[in-house]
């Protein structure tokens, strides 16, 4: 072990890998959150009387509080401190989650979803950029990012199964009372266990013209995407939210630039890995939630699959992303570049995409889907490893909540968008094969055989965005190895540990 790296085993937290099964706990809750109500909202919806216009709020309310409070979420971290940030944010999620549970009617579910995502803006950064702060030697580093690595990437499909046993053997409403045994048992984890390092607290004014106009910008962005799918994408509410964003958006840069604590110093994003690594991640997430999306209509529709089924059809995929992330991310992220795992972890993640190109009505689960499945799931948990912590790795203490933020930043507004974009290219393309063929409405066969024409073209999409996102990250990203010396390293950033210091030169 080289001499700085035993200085940082040394001189490490005792608690930190206590603390990491906490951390964990939380990020847990909070991915599943994005996909467990999925499986509920129909019982939800009949139960409520939630109008068809309506449903898609109970989604969408938490993906606009979730991603358009992000980088708020990532400052205050900065400004109150990780540990206070964590504790609160755990608490009110906990407390929306109960909110949501006991929901009268549609407004209070509303409610409650959107509080979810205000609390979850809060708790997600201070997640990662206390897990960036607590593990500094580079092998342990590895290890736990490769951990929490492989919780971001399978708790999507976790909440899947975990949302069809939950609505299947109890009811729609302990998909929200599954969180408050994760929030307590992570809040008191937190309170024993977990300690910030005292260095690193960013205690300038908040920026409050770059909170309003990164909120809304963001909000606006969001909406847009959710409105193209309902309306059309030359609607004019859905063109006038999207010039709203491009403005917003870019004031927002302008101001960012010019004031003297911006929300978002421009740095974090500018340095090359980093920014590489926000852009192919959310792209490569835009191509996940297709898959999820359309995989779970596709089973439930036309393969007529009950939701605990639909949930463990999905159990390869995760088990394939632990595997690539602690297995295959985390052995070799301090032995290769991040870009020869990023790159080839990606287009493994489109090779199984493209299986999945050529489902049919009666397409063989073991056969094609299985791979598909193993597939999507080694490639994205290998390429998800080594982005959580190159994302934070590099950037001052000060920043580490904000950096941590654009992380689940990429993430959610990637999500957000790839629900919107591909639903209605399926759709699209769904109508025009029906529309083609002369298909009657009560023709059952032809009409599931649309819908999957529709899906497979989504899914055609999603492959080619998996592709591009490779090429970005091996264009964008050319860091060394955590841990390499001045001579091996290929990039300014891996010579630049500042939130390392024990790994600085």
């Amino acid at each position: 072990m080289p001499q700085n790296d035993a200085l940082a085993a040394t001189s490490a937290d005792p608690r930190r890998w206590k603390a990491l099964i906490f951390i964990g706990l939380a990020q847990l809750m909070v991915v599943l959150d994005a996909t467990i109500v999925n499986i509920a909202l129909p019982s939800a919806q009949r139960d409520l009387g939630i109008t068809d216009g309506n449903r898609q709020w109970v989604i969408t309310a938490y993906a606009l509080a979730f991603g358009g409070l992000l980088l708020f979420g990532g400052r205050i971290a900065d400004l109150w401190g990780r540990k206070r940030t964590f504790v609160v944010g755990l608490t009110g999620f906990a407390l929306a989650s109960a909110l949501g549970g006991a929901a009268a009617n549609t407004a209070m579910l509303l409610g409650s979803r959107a509080l979810q995502g205000v609390f979850g803006a809060l708790l997600a950064p201070a997640a990662l950029s206390l897990l960036a702060v607590t593990f500094t030697e580079a092998k342990e580093r590895a290890k736990a990012f490769g951990i929490y690595g492989a919780i971001a990437g399978g708790g999507g499909a976790i909440g899947l199964i975990l949302g069809g046993a939950l609505t299947e053997y109890l009811n729609w409403r302990w998909t929200f009372f599954v969180n408050i045994p994760f929030a307590v048992a992570a809040i008191a984890g937190a309170l024993m266990v977990i300690r910030e390092p005292s260095e690193g607290r960013n205690r300038n004014r908040l920026d409050v013209p770059g909170v309003v106009l990164v909120t809304t910008g963001l909000v606006s962005l969001v909406y847009g995407f959710t409105r193209a799918e309902s309306d059309g994408w030359l609607a004019g509410g859905t063109l006038g939210l999207f010039a709203a964003a491009v403005v917003l958006l870019g004031a927002f840069v302008v101001v960012e630039s010019r004031v003297k604590a911006p929300l978002l110093p421009l740095r974090v994003v500018l340095d090359r890995n980093r920014g590489g690594v926000y852009l192919s991640l959310g792209l490569a997430v835009i191509g996940m939630f297709g898959l999820f999306l359309f995989l779970t209509y596709y089973l439930q529709v036309v393969r007529d699959y009950s939701p605990v089924l639909t949930g463990v059809a999905f159990l390869p995929m995760v088990a394939g992303m632990i595997t690539g992330s602690t297995q295959i991310g985390a052995r070799l992220m301090t032995r290769v570049p991040a870009r020869y795992l990023m790159a080839p972890g990606f287009l493994t993640a489109s090779v199984g995409m493209f299986l999945l190109t050529h489902i049919g009505t009666d397409t063989s689960y073991p056969a094609l889907i299985l791979p598909g499945l193993v597939l999507m799931g080694l490639g994205m948990g290998t390429a998800f490893m080594p982005a959580m912590s190159l994302a934070t790795h590099g950037v001052q203490p000060r920043d580490a909540g904000v950096a941590s933020a654009m992380v689940n930043t990429s993430q959610q507004v990637g999500g957000a968008i790839g629900t919107a974009l591909l639903n209605t290219i399926a759709a699209s393309a769904t109508t025009t094969w029906l529309t083609s063929h002369h298909v009657a409405p009560t023709d059952k066969a032809l009409q599931l055989q649309g819908m999957v024409h529709g899906f497979t073209t989504a899914i055609w999409v999603s492959f080619g965005i998996l592709v591009t996102a490779a090429l970005i990250a091996f264009t964008l990203i050319n860091a060394g190895r955590p841990g390499a010396s001045r001579g091996e390293a290929s990039g300014a950033e891996t010579v630049e540990h500042n939130d390392v210091p024990v790994m600085a030169h």
